[in-house]
């Protein structure tokens, strides 16, 4: 259970997350991260409510237990379903609900869900409000800062005060409009402009709610600039100061994807959510930078791990691929690594494939990385 206190009454910030991704933050994935991150808050891909209503509930909300601390995003409008779909899946142990309001895929679209909600904020509050009265776990609300022709200044501040004043412990924002109409899901990724400066006013206005920023976050130093500048190093880049107040947490999501061993750096300067466990600053190696923990002593549990976990999953009727498809963002910039996503690219996808593979793909790299070392 969360550790709450009166004046944050979500968990201790500053908090690094994992954004919620569609066909990516599966249970497979989260396992993985959590091999690479202690600290890191992780969120499921969006499930709908009516799914946990009615579907196999052990296989949309199943997950491992070193997964904590670990969030459900949960899509729809309903705030009877809402509320009934929240409090199963506080039952199966998760530690947050997160309402998406910021999803503007065509598939939510028709279920008048996601980013549709901006427009709708006193339905927002009134499922906030109704998985509040259920569940005794942290709710929150993922948004954008508007949607078409909204004014953002005027819809994101309305949407969280309903959110805020129906008990939402925390908002998360993705400082972009959505275009609902007219741009694919990625185009609504990259093509309307970021507006980091209103995110840090809506938190000066909102002293006592957690306010977490989403969007365009490429780096760590990036990411800390929004929550802690004293954090970045002397040699980083000084950024643009910021209107408003310092953040409460910040979330990646493609870019700690793709480049998985971003995830590795976290805990040095990020606490633990929940326990409040200090940062863990990492020792330098030959081959570590403040992006990256590159250790090979830190690899070989992670490669063991996976193969574990991964002879488990097949065991159980699954297939490698299921789990490698994550894996193969790791290792950017290191010798070996074009071998590594080969090996997990092609041996991974053939019938009978097993976990011999994950450990056939690290040692490329570690074998690369010995002979560099000697080398120099």
């Amino acid at each position: 259970m969360p550790l709450m206190t009166e004046e944050n009454p979500y968990f201790k910030a500053p908090v690094f997350a994992v954004a919620p991704m569609i066909d990516w933050t599966d249970r497979h994935y989260r396992y993985f991260a959590r091999q690479l991150s202690r600290h890191a808050l992780l969120y499921t891909e969006m499930i709908v409510a009516d799914a946990i209503l009615r579907g196999d509930r052990e296989k949309l909300l199943g997950y491992d237990a070193s997964e904590h601390p670990v969030a459900l995003q949960l899509g729809g409008n309903d705030p009877a379903k809402m509320a009934e779909a929240a409090r199963i899946a506080e039952a199966f142990g998760y530690d947050e609900i997160n309402m998406n309001v910021g999803c503007p895929s065509d598939r939510v679209q028709s279920g008048t869900f996601g980013a549709c909600l901006m427009r709708e904020p006193e339905l927002v509050a009134k499922c906030v409000a109704a998985m509040k009265a259920t569940v005794k776990i942290p709710v929150t609300v993922k948004c954008r800062i508007g949607v078409d022709d909204q004014e953002p200044e005027l819809a994101l501040r309305d949407l969280v005060a309903r959110a805020r004043d129906s008990g939402a412990d925390a908002v998360w924002v993705h400082a972009r409009k959505a275009w609902l109409q007219g741009l694919s899901p990625r185009e609504n990724r990259e093509i309307p402009p970021l507006d980091y400066g209103l995110v840090h006013r809506l938190k000066a206005e909102n002293p006592n709610l957690f306010v977490g920023l989403n969007g365009g976050l490429q780096t760590l130093d990036q990411a800390l600039s929004h929550v802690d500048p004293r954090l970045l190093p002397e040699t980083a880049p000084l950024p643009q100061a910021a209107e408003g107040a310092p953040l409460d947490g910040v979330m990646l999501g493609r870019a700690a994807y793709h480049d998985s061993g971003l995830l590795t750096a976290a805990d040095g300067y990020f606490r633990h959510p929940i326990t409040g466990a200090p940062p863990a600053p990492t020792e330098p190696d030959g081959f570590s930078d403040r992006h990256h923990r590159l250790s090979l002593d830190f690899w070989a549990g992670v490669r063991d791990s996976m193969a574990d976990y991964a002879g488990a999953h097949i065991a159980r009727g699954g297939r490698l691929i299921h789990v490698t498809r994550h894996m193969v963002g790791l290792f950017q910039g290191w010798p070996g690594a074009r071998r590594y996503r080969q090996i997990l690219s092609a041996d991974a996808t053939r019938k009978g494939a097993g976990a011999e593979v994950i450990i056939a793909a690290f040692d490329a790299v570690f074998e690369a990385a010995t002979a560099r070392q000697a080398a120099e």
